[in-house]
C-alpha cells in the first residue's frame, strides 16, 4: 500500500520535470551546445509526454 503511493508521487514529480523541461522552464541536463539530434527531438515531445504522465499519476491515486 506505501509502496503504491511512493511509485505514484513518483511519476508525479516525474511528470512536472518533464513538463518544466518540455515547455522551457527547466533546461536539459548536460552541455546543451553537444546534445545529440535526439535528444534535443525527444525532449519536445516532452510537453505531451508530462501532462500525461501527470495524469496517469493523478488517476492511480484516486483509484487507489
Amino acid at each position: 500500500m506505501i509502496a503504491a503511493y511512493i511509485d505514484e508521487f513518483i511519476m508525479f514529480c516525474a511528470g512536472l520535470w518533464m513538463t518544466a523541461v518540455g515547455l522551457g522552464y527547466l533546461p536539459l541536463p548536460g552541455n546543451a551546445t553537444n546534445q545529440p539530434h535526439w535528444v534535443t527531438t525527444l525532449a519536445g515531445h516532452f510537453k505531451w509526454m508530462g501532462p500525461l504522465l501527470l495524469a496517469i499519476a493523478i488517476a492511480l491515486a484516486m483509484a487507489s
